[in-house]
């Protein structure tokens, strides 16, 4: 704060709010801010908080009630912390209501994203969070093995989904971000909402899933295909397979994101699918899901030890099929440490219900 000149960050209830106190509550219509000057901390909350407040955070709070105008409490927790506000940071999410209030109040500030103070802490994952990552990997693994059992001829797209969610939930799963199941055409689509269209013979199966352990995501994905798989499909998979061990070679410290970007996309531009593949290599994996760092051609942020990201090439070719491999990691000292244990190969699922 005080290298960027900035006096006060408010933070709504998200990642941020969690990783500087290791709770967050519901995101909802009533303002609820964490507020953090040089020498003081906060909490605005609604009264249903209170008590979960003073057991998880241990901040002076200060409370109102849902008939109450919240700006009253804000006034109060602004005069309590005192000191200058020329410059304020606000959380990247927090709601546009809530923002505005800030900004009347404090009328005279100057504005910025809370993710240019927090981003470069959060980046760098200490021994306990890694340790969460692992049990979050972990747990994504049992989801992929339980959506990939589920996958026969004649399930849908949503049921396979589900399977995933309750292995996870029966795993430790606090939480299950997201869970995509993608089939046949479908899996051309890199951010596919899974649906009620059924698995065909012949086809192939993308799943792309994580889980939330002890507040930490995981993310990985794995291709299956029910049947033996054509060989136009094993081609493909092949540079997708060669782009993300040719991306993992490139993962070291003090290398470039761009780096990284580049040598999974030089792969795949050699064997000749360039403009298939339409997103970065990566994205940095902790609280969120999409955090930094961000593994694109023109990052030239370096890679640190405890940085935690997914490298994850894909090749899509529309109204045919797209295939992508994923792998979450830790940088260490000495290169990447991979969070699943799945094996890459394609997954041959039953053919027949």
């Amino acid at each position: 704060m005080a290298g960027a000149g900035c006096g006060l960050v408010a933070l709504g209830p998200g990642d941020d709010f969690r990783y500087l106190c290791g709770w967050s509550p519901l995101a909802d219509e009533r303002l609820c801010l964490l507020l953090v000057t040089a020498d003081r901390h906060a909490v605005v909350t609604p009264r249903l908080n209170l008590e979960a407040l003073r057991q998880t955070v241990g901040a002076p709070v200060f409370a109102y009630g849902d008939a109450d105008d919240p700006a009253s409490a804000l006034l109060d927790a602004l005069a309590f912390l005192g000191g200058p506000r020329e410059c304020v940071a606000v959380s990247d999410d927090l709601r546009a209501d809530h923002l505005l209030l800030l900004q009347k109040h404090l009328p005279h500030s100057r504005w910025r994203a809370a993710s240019t103070l927090l981003a470069p802490l959060r980046a760098r994952k200490d021994p306990s969070e890694v340790e969460a990552l692992r049990r979050a990997a972990r747990v994504a693994d049992e989801g992929v093995q339980a959506a990939l059992r589920a996958c026969r001829v004649g399930a849908s797209e949503v049921e396979v989904a589900e399977a995933a969610r309750a292995a996870m939930a029966a795993s430790g799963a606090e939480q299950v971000p997201f869970v995509l199941v993608a089939s046949g055409p479908n899996t051309a689509l890199p951010h596919h909402t899974p649906g009620g269209r059924r698995l065909q013979p012949g086809e192939p199966v993308l799943v792309d899933l994580g889980a939330r352990v002890d507040g930490y995501c995981s993310d990985v994905t794995r291709m299956g295909f029910l049947g033996e798989p054509t060989r136009r499909f094993l081609e493909v998979w092949e540079v997708v397979d060669r782009a993300l061990r040719a991306a993992l070679a490139a993962v070291r410290p003090g290398v470039p994101a761009s780096e990284v970007d580049r040598a999974a996309r030089q792969v795949i531009e050699a064997g000749g699918y360039g403009a298939q593949f339409v997103h970065r290599t990566g994205h940095g994996l902790g609280l969120s899901v999409h955090e930094p760092p961000s593994l694109h051609t023109d990052n030239p942020e370096v890679l640190e030890v405890g940085m935690a990201f997914t490298v994850e090439p894909g090749v899509y070719l529309p109204g045919e099929f797209g295939i992508r491999l994923e792998e979450a990691v830790v940088l260490g000292p000495s290169g990447p440490e991979v969070l699943s244990h799945l094996p890459r190969e394609v997954a041959i699922l039953g053919a027949t219900s």
